[in-house]
């Protein structure tokens, strides 16, 4: 990897993508020129620990791919962020640690300290302007999985498997590498099954992810992990209201004590965020609508005021995702406040992650997830064309065909944001459309 071209064509190669959740294609960030690489380890979504494990196994290949973005941005330095609870990583990674264009930043075990926002404050004191990205600071962030999947793209390895955890509900909470395509009900299997009769799924992060019920949906290259609860469960009861129902009982029952913006990670970090005031939106014309939704275009979703501030249980998180909806809806743009400076409460008005879990109801299954090495192979993978932000992936391969791990199944459209996929399993591929089945023998 000796130029930046070179570089993004290895990673673009290899089909790497955001691994923390987001999706976005690596490569197009490899190409970008900045100074500064973060590695964001935070990992602060509750019973995920699926960075961890790979940093405490794989920190010299997080090492790796810190370096090889540095020299393909020309930044001169990087900063791996890791909790400093999380003992056993920051050994791991000190150990790989051989020279000083790479350092250690220590970070609280607070939610969400991953938020990107608040991670390059945190490791550059740089505060990224209001609605815009790391690069706009000169610095590129991306999850430690997704920088192991840059190292191992530069030994030829394309992305076959997700790392992730297995948690909740289940016999025995993990970790694991998962094939793409494997399906949640494979995926629970290795957890040793649903530890209740009915339950749902947590996909992502009980903060920020997704509840799903269909097992036979299947992980991709951001699923970070699985939580499993029982439905009688508070996290799944308020998830399951209705958006309407979420949206009336907050326009009746708001009474603008301001904690969802008192506690807001974004307001305290200085930017114009403030969910009390979307909240008002749900009662107003609109052209009130309008005005009080311009408080919600900041919000990065982190779902603290809904499930963790917010004295009587409401939902200012979903009517923030409404006041940003409206605006795109209706073509208006943001014109709040363009300065920035931290609160002078920021430091002490933190979430301990702890205290979170204990909030949310959860503290009973905060249990080690122990890596698993060896999985049973499933006989059939199931591989979205759409697993990454921008244009569906198009398929190479058609049914009858017999394809081995690591064949590229899709490429990506041309002139379009996309990311390759490759096959995760060995065998005939059955069916092709807005997914690419393959099934073994």
């Amino acid at each position: 990897m000796k130029t930046i071209t070179d570089a993004a064509e290895t990673i673009r190669e290899a089909g790497v993508v955001g691994a923390g959740g987001a999706g976005f294609p690596a490569h197009v960030k490899a190409a970008a020129k900045v100074d500064t690489i973060i590695a964001n380890g935070a990992e602060c979504e509750p019973l995920i620990h699926k960075d961890y494990e790979v940093m405490v196994r794989h920190a010299a290949e997080v090492v790796k791919g810190v370096r090889l973005l540095m020299r393909a941005t020309g930044a001169p330095r990087g900063i791996i962020g890791i909790k400093e609870k999380n003992a056993a990583a920051v050994e791991a990674v000190t150990r790989a640690l051989d020279g000083k264009d790479v350092s250690l930043h220590l970070l609280g075990d607070f939610y969400p300290s991953g938020d990107e926002y608040i991670l390059v404050y945190e490791a550059t004191g740089r505060l990224i302007p209001p609605q815009g990205i790391p690069l706009d600071v000169g610095v590129v962030v991306n999850n430690v999985e997704t920088l192991y999947n840059i190292a191992r793209a530069a030994d030829g390895a394309p992305v076959t498997h997700k790392w992730i955890t297995v948690a909740g509900a289940v016999r025995t909470p993990v970790t694991f590498r998962a094939p793409l395509g494997m399906s949640f009900q494979d995926a629970l299997a290795v957890a040793g099954g649903p530890a209740v009769p009915e339950f749902g799924v947590f996909v992502g992060g009980i903060m920020m992810g997704s509840l799903e019920f269909d097992m036979t949906k299947v992980v991709t290259k951001t699923t970070a992990g699985l939580i499993a609860l029982p439905v009688s469960h508070q996290l799944i009861v308020r998830k399951r209201q209705p958006a309407k129902a979420q949206h009336r009982i907050g326009k009746s029952a708001c009474d603008q004590c301001t904690f969802c913006t008192e506690l807001c990670p974004r307001y305290l970090l200085g930017y114009d965020v403030q969910p009390h005031k979307v909240m008002r939106s749900l009662g107003f014309t609109k052209t009130g609508e309008a005005f009080w939704n311009q408080y919600a275009a900041l919000c990065c979703a982190c779902g603290l005021c809904t499930l963790y501030a917010c004295p009587e249980s409401l939902f200012p998180k979903e009517a923030c995702d409404k006041g940003k909806a409206d605006m795109k809806e209706h073509g208006e743009k943001w014109e709040g406040k363009r300065e920035v400076k931290p609160h002078a409460m920021y430091e002490g008005r933190r979430t301990p992650l702890k205290q979170l879990m204990k909030k949310l109801g959860v503290s009973a299954y905060d249990h080690p997830s122990a890596f698993k090495e060896s999985i049973p192979a499933p006989r059939r993978v199931t591989l979205p064309l759409a697993q990454h932000i921008g244009t569906p992936a198009s398929a190479l391969v058609k049914a009858g065909q017999r394809v081995e791990e690591g064949t590229c199944v899709a490429d990506i459209p041309g002139g379009k944001l996309g990311a390759r996929i490759h096959a995760s399993i060995s065998g005939i591929v059955r069916t092709v459309d807005t997914a690419i089945v393959i099934e073994q023998g």
